[in-house]
């Protein structure tokens, strides 16, 4: 399942500030563990001392408190002891598994040896070349606007563009320039970048937004963003949004930050 290693890191993280808590909560915690009686539906509270003997004492109204951290004792420790066997299990499941385990038998096949094989699962390179030899016509470029060039030999509208384009050239990763997509109660878009994310097989849209500090700009971009919205691409799942403006310009950090989250 393409994506599960990501949850399981995210899992093991989660688990593991629970485990701070509960780890610090029973550093100081009283000796002994709570039994909880009713009689003539009162609720009584019993102190059990880990003295040798099995010492029971009833805790009274004005000493509810030590009631309270012995409760919460036996309930972090159950977490804590929990928390434990999920979190070996985790490590043993994250160093053991790998997404691409299975198309990585066949890819390691001498090519002799793969004419003669049918794969279970579509070998990633195999799926890059059909979805790369799809052909389509992109955006026309209006007459007299600068010539902005790639190095991949692409015109696009603007440096930021250049500047993504060449990122994802320099890190091996296959784009689409403005390849059509239709949106259903709209028509034909024309995303800036489209890309086949190796991880899960997806085709995601990355939109690149650069004057969000021009109002009519700006508001034509929140109607194409809720249009993908409308039509189940969401941001942060099949679509990328950046942004710029006359003061704030696209930052090669941020790029480098949202590909290594959203794509690799």
């Amino acid at each position: 399942m393409y994506g599960l290693k990501e949850l399981l890191i995210e899992e093991e993280k989660r688990l593991q500030t629970i485990k701070k808590i509960v780890d610090a909560r029973l550093e100081n915690v009283p000796q002994g563990t709570l039994r909880i009686g009713e009689v003539n539906g009162r609720v009584q509270y019993i102190h059990c001392e880990d003295k040798g003997e099995n010492k029971l004492t009833y805790i009274k109204k004005e000493n509810i408190t030590l009631a309270k951290q012995l409760a919460q004792k036996a309930y972090d420790r159950k977490i804590q002891k929990l928390v434990d066997r999920r979190l070996k299990q985790l490590k043993m499941l994250c160093k053991e598994y790998e997404e691409s385990e299975i198309s990585d038998k066949y890819e390691q096949l001498h090519p002799n040896r793969k004419a003669l094989i049918s794969a279970v699962e579509t070998p990633w390179e195999q799926n890059l070349r059909v979805w790369k030899s799809i052909p389509y016509t992109g955006k026309e470029f209006e007459p007299n606007t600068p010539e902005i060039y790639t190095k991949k030999g692409e015109r696009v509208r603007s440096k930021s563009e250049k500047l993504l384009a060449d990122t994802f050239y320099g890190l091996g990763i296959e784009y689409k320039y403005e390849c059509p997509i239709k949106l259903k109660g709209y028509g034909v878009v024309y995303p800036d970048f489209t890309i086949l994310r190796k991880r899960d097989r997806k085709e995601i849209y990355w939109e690149h937004d650069g004057k969000m500090d021009d109002p009519k700009y700006a508001e034509k971009a929140i109607r194409k963003i809720n249009l993908y919205i409308a039509n189940k691409i969401y941001p942060g799942d099949t679509l990328i949004l950046s942004y710029e403006s006359s003061g704030v310009v696209l930052n090669d950090r941020i790029i480098a930050q949202m590909i290594e989250k959203y794509i690799l």
